[in-house]
């Protein structure tokens, strides 16, 4: 009777791992179907028309310029000095959210026969100035370029040599090869498209190129967008060539700076990218008014300039500029300021007050078209250098007391000791005898 009984339990569990490997199976099945409709919707997605919002110039976001000279490069003492200054002035400008970055010749046009002019290529074009303004306008424009473009636009150069001693920017467009975010900076290559369609394909960074339906020129920098959960591995996803402003216009991030040369302080302000110039110019002097009499949100504009001077302020490039018609300095500005109204040191460099100055007048400006509020943090890179993650992690870490560790580091909890009251301590006898009279 008990053999019988046993036998019976014993088919009934083989039945019963029969049912859970069906259920397996049944189970592995379902999943691999899922995933296969989930690749075929994300192809399909790559296929879909992107959708682009039309802005009106009224609805533009505001915008804020920086102008500053390029002389502060040949007052650093070495090449090493003079990269780690225009990488204070580029971490300036991404953390305060700048959208353009002026480079002026506070030594005016007279000046430049005395120094070799040099040209770059900027969003205005080729421009020729002075090298101090050259070096400076190379190394903003190449911290603010995406790595995965770098190799592109900047070959080895003497300018760029010590650019690896610099702290990244670590901007919000920086993005990386698994980085879901339909918008991404690339670079138009030579790929030839299939069949009578024009197009061009467009590096973003990701496995394979882009193709967006616009003819482009060759090795051309352009901001592109992307279907709505495309896969990011596929060869088939298709874009579409958006402004520059367009990812901030949408979606409130922060998209980078542009770089902008000027010969003069004159050039500032004639040749200002927007349409109708800048409303609003601030200028900065310990000469100014005090930043603090500002009343809050008194200082409106579209499309705000903010100049800074150099190592003997603005009036050297006032007295250089031909142009240029007033009196003082302050004339030329809406409003003239002084932003550290009690400092302790008789100057304050100017990679310094522009931290100073755009830190103090963050609750003067009040912009007519404030960007939205970013929220799809999940989608951009968080780099670890900013402790966000190690923070996360540590948090998690430290919900209890800490174990206790022995001296080889063992991650064992030892027992702690009560603390035993203090000994009196015998002073050591020197067996040289006093030796006081030889200290």
């Amino acid at each position: 009777m008990k053999v019988q009984e046993k036998r019976r339990l014993t088919e009934r569990e083989k039945l019963e791992k029969r049912e859970k490997k069906r259920h397996a199976r049944q189970e592995h099945m379902v999943k691999r179907v899922q995933k296969e409709f989930e690749a075929l919707e994300k192809e399909k997605a790559c296929m879909a028309k992107v959708e682009v919002a039309t802005v009106t110039e009224a609805e533009q976001v505001s915008t804020v310029s920086i102008a500053v000279p390029g002389s502060i490069m040949d007052n650093a003492q070495s090449p090493e000095l003079r990269t780690y200054l225009a990488g204070q002035i580029a971490r300036a400008a991404c953390i305060f959210q700048v959208d353009e970055v002026i480079v002026f010749d506070d030594y005016g046009p007279n000046n430049q026969v005395m120094d070799r002019l040099t040209t770059i290529q900027t969003t205005d074009g080729s421009s020729s100035a002075r090298r101090c303004c050259i070096q400076l306008a190379r190394i903003l424009q190449y911290l603010e370029c995406p790595q995965y473009l770098r190799k592109y636009f900047f070959p080895i150069h003497n300018d760029l040599k010590f650019c690896g001693l610099l702290n990244p920017l670590d901007s919000q467009h920086h993005l990386r090869q698994q980085s879901e975010f339909v918008f991404r900076e690339g670079i138009v290559t030579n790929k030839p498209t299939k069949g009578s369609k024009a197009g061009a394909y467009v590096n973003v960074g990701l496995l394979n190129d882009v193709l967006v339906d616009t003819k482009l020129e060759e090795n051309l920098r352009v901001t592109v967008k992307l279907p709505d959960g495309a896969d990011l591995k596929s060869k088939k996803i298709r874009a579409k060539v958006v402004p520059p402003s367009q990812p901030r216009q949408e979606t409130g991030i922060y998209w980078g700076y542009t770089v902008r040369i000027a010969n003069s302080l004159s050039e500032v302000f004639t040749k200002s990218p927007y349409r109708g110039g800048y409303d609003m110019t601030v200028g900065t002097s310990d000469r100014g008014t005090n930043v603090h009499e500002v009343e809050a949100k008194s200082l409106s504009y579209r499309h705000a300039l903010i100049v800074f001077g150099g190592v003997l302020g603005l009036e050297p490039a006032l007295d250089n500029d031909q142009k240029l018609t007033a009196d003082t300095v302050e004339d030329l500005f809406d409003v003239y300021l002084n932003t550290v109204p009690t400092q302790g040191s008789r100057t304050i460099r100017t990679e310094e007050a522009i931290l100073i100055s755009m830190a103090a007048l963050g609750d003067k400006l009040n912009p007519v078209n404030v960007p939205k509020p970013f929220t799809s943090f999940e989608a951009i890179p968080q780099s670890q250098d900013t402790g966000i993650k190690q923070y996360a992690f540590n948090e998690k870490r430290t919900k209890g007391p800490p174990p206790a560790l022995d001296a080889t580091n063992n991650p064992r909890p030892v027992p702690i000791s009560r603390r035993q009251p203090p000994q009196p301590v015998t002073p050591a006898v020197d067996k040289y005898g006093d030796m006081s009279r030889f200290d």
